[in-house]
């Protein structure tokens, strides 16, 4: 059985027994109860009620803090409902210009929800620790300015379903809210005789407070032990409590991030980026024991660092050769003697072209896409890197030799290890700088394929990678910056996608500095640093959209009302326009969401 099925049935058994204990009435007994539709527990108490009101105690500065959020989660207001007003405009241009995109993940349904464990993209363990931070902040900022503004907090609790997804803080709505119409419920002719008693009951409560209201009653005397305040949050004080939310997400998402890009990543360093991805049958490396995922940090007395220094080690290893490979995998280095063959064939690495510049040198001398370079004059091209390097020292007009890994359809002439020579005469720099233009596009790197040791190593250029994530905060004085900064875990920076140091990628680093003593544990933290700030500043954005039932709704329609009445100076109106108007912009906004949604599949109909 797989471990979706298992899952599956445990959550199966988890909503009956749920669905059974909430029948009985057991769940109401101990104050819990269903939220929704789904088998989410919201169990309550009143404990720590008190914790509210000392970290309420410096007033003022909640409500500095709570007012900056109104103007934050108005700037965010702007921000996602012109988000949401280009992505709808750019799509609905795709129809007229018959381009609409193939559905795919970006706009899948499933990822459209920051739930872990749905969404694709989040991963479930940091997800989860993400989430569960999100939502605390949240509604417990809001429980605090509630009781800085003097509104009640009846409860407070855990959100539960199998495992704790996250915390709320039910304050009293209608001091918050203000008070609803009541509307009276008749009995009906099929009660049985306990709803008989709890409708009697209801209506004898009910005439005790109308009495108690009109005096004929001595309050004192049936007073209760924690009377709510006669008190309704004034439109100001409401918009404090809401946006109070949004702040806490957008500070905790400031402080995460400050500290993954700063001590954090500071104390992670490259181990290796020679990664063993391939391993022959019956080969050397198979029976000293290497195996794939493995990355190599040591050959002998000499440190492997980056994928050069094992291509330029192997170049002085000679038959009959015994090595001792330090290996790491999942943390763990291990020694492996290997001993190289008495015919070893040669390990073949390069550039892979991705294309050609039209027009260009490389063209003329018929060098194609696909292809590799392997060497230029009696310079080994075993990276990127090495290559670049070359072609600065180069100069306009110069002839090089430009070996080659011919390409699957080439039909020209090879040499005697299979390779083709081109000779090239270099082109003036179209930038005009003073350096040679050859005029391909350096592919991916690719792997090196090893038949002396019967390995294929993968060289991703982890120091690199490493350094692009670092530089990260000196690019936010731009809109790149933060295109790059918030679509980091879904995009990367080619599509990758980067969600933090874990599997594969957690291999090619190791902790260094304050850090080293933590081990793997400097991952832990840099993964729920990384996931915490990008959860806490989606979710804050998405609560300032003015849709309700989203906490920017309610502040969107509170503000609406209070200019609308500037110019009608009618209370029953401007209410009537203000919530027509905020209605309207919900129902757009989710059918804009909709339309992002679905689009894609409708135009694959059309």
């Amino acid at each position: 059985m797989s471990g979706t099925s298992i899952a599956l049935g445990i959550f199966l058994m988890y909503w009956f027994l749920i669905s059974f204990l909430d029948r009985k009435g057991i769940l109401e007994k101990y104050n819990i109860s269903t939220f929704g539709p789904l088998p989410i527990l919201m169990i309550r108490t009143t404990k720590g009620l008190k914790l509210l009101d000392i970290l309420a105690r410096p007033r003022r500065y909640w409500r500095i803090f709570a007012n900056i959020g109104i103007l934050m989660m108005f700037a965010g207001m702007i921000a996602m409902f012109l988000v949401i007003a280009i992505s709808d405009l750019a799509l609905y241009t795709s129809f007229l210009n018959n381009t609409v995109p193939e559905p795919g993940k970006y706009n899948a349904p499933r990822n459209i929800l920051l739930i872990p464990g749905v969404n694709e993209f989040i991963p479930f363990t940091w997800g989860v620790i993400a989430l569960v931070v999100t939502l605390v902040v949240h509604e417990f900022s809001h429980a605090i300015l509630c009781r800085v503004e003097g509104i009640r907090v009846k409860s407070m609790g855990i959100l539960f379903a199998l495992v704790p997804i996250g915390g709320f803080a039910e304050p009293d709505d209608e001091q918050l809210f203000g008070k609803k119409e009541e509307i009276k419920k008749e009995l009906p002719l099929t009660a049985t005789i306990e709803e008989i008693k709890e409708w009697e009951q209801r209506e004898k409560e009910e005439q005790k407070l109308k009495e108690e209201q009109n005096g004929e009653i001595d309050v004192s005397r049936h007073k209760e032990t924690n009377p709510a305040p006669a008190v309704i949050a004034t439109r100001n004080q409401r918009a404090r409590i809401l946006a109070a939310g949004v702040m806490a997400n957008f500070c905790v998402a400031f402080v995460a991030l400050l500290l993954f890009f700063g001590p954090v990543l500071g104390a992670i360093a490259p181990l290796s980026d020679a990664m063993i991805v391939g391993v022959n049958e019956n080969s050397p490396a198979q029976l000293a024991g290497l195996q794939n995922d493995m990355v190599i940090t040591q050959v002998n007395d000499t440190n492997i660092t980056t994928g050069m220094d094992l291509l330029s080690y192997l170049e002085t290893v000679e038959p009959g050769d015994s090595l001792r490979i330090h290996a790491s995998k999942d943390s763990v280095v291990s020694v492996y003697e290997l001993k190289v063959p008495s015919s070893p064939e040669k390990c073949f690495s390069g550039v892979p072209i991705g294309g050609i510049v039209e027009g260009s040198p490389a063209e003329a001398a018929g060098i194609e896409t696909g292809m590799t370079m392997l060497r230029i004059n009696d310079t080994r091209m075993r990276s990127i890197a090495s290559f670049i390097d070359f072609m600065e020292g180069t100069r306009a007009n110069q002839t090089i030799e430009v070996e080659t890994l011919p390409s699957a359809n080439y039909t020209g002439a090879l040499t005697e290890n299979g390779t083709a020579i081109f000779d090239v005469q270099l082109a003036p720099h179209p930038s005009g700088g003073e350096s040679g233009f050859l005029g391909v596009m350096y592919g991916n790197e690719g792997n090196l394929e090893c038949p002396m040791f019967g390995i294929s190593i993968w060289m991703p250029q982890a120091k690199f990678y490493l350094e692009a994530l670092k530089q990260i905060p000196s690019l936010l004085d731009e809109p790149v910056g933060w295109i790059i900064l918030f679509g980091l875990p879904i995009y990367g920076f080619a599509g990758e996608g980067f969600r933090g140091f874990s599997g594969t990628i957690a291999q090619f680093y190791h902790p260094v500095g304050w850090a080293e003593p933590l081990g793997i544990g400097i991952f832990w933290i840099a993964n729920s640093l990384l996931w915490i700030g990008w959860l806490n500043f989606y979710v804050g954005l998405f609560n300032c959209l003015p849709a309700v039932p989203l906490d920017g709704g309610h502040v969107f329609r509170d503000y609406s009302y209070s200019l609308i009445y500037r110019f009608t100076r009618n209370e029953a109106v401007s209410e009537r326009v203000s919530n027509s108007i905020t209605a309207s912009l919900s129902m757009l906004i989710l059918l804009s969401f909709l339309f992002m949604i679905f689009g894609p599949f409708i135009g694959q109909w059309i």
